[in-house]
């Protein structure tokens, strides 16, 4: 009896690959295994930029709400207690934006929290 290997299978999984590899230089792109390789290393590292894109934005956040508070002579530290305690509820994101984009808004803020 004949081997039955499922050639059609195996070669849309390895096209599967090899498409995801198109663009990468020499034998990353055309090679199976060597594009299989380089494809998984590139998946791994997207997951791991994924997380890490999110601590890098918080710490920009922070760093322009810091540096916008400063000129009201208040530490980033003490004005987000404040908030805190004032029952405003802003996340970085807003906040850092319109330290950034509408400095009128940022400085009602501020002057309400003092």
């Amino acid at each position: 009896m004949p081997r039955s290997v499922n050639s059609v299978a195996s070669w849309a999984r390895r096209k599967k690959f090899l498409r995801a590899a198109k663009g990468y230089f020499g034998r990353r792109k055309n090679v199976f295994t060597v594009a299989k390789n380089a494809v998984e290393k590139g998946w791994a590292y997207a997951y791991r930029d994924r997380k890490t894109k999110k601590r890098h934005f918080r710490g920009l956040w922070i760093q322009r709400i810091n540096a916008a508070v400063r000129e009201h002579d208040m530490s980033y530290s003490v004005f987000m207690n404040k908030l805190s305690t004032n029952g405003i509820e802003m996340n970085r994101k807003v906040l850092a934006d319109l330290a950034m984009n509408h400095p009128e808004a940022f400085n009602a803020i501020v002057q309400k929290v003092k």
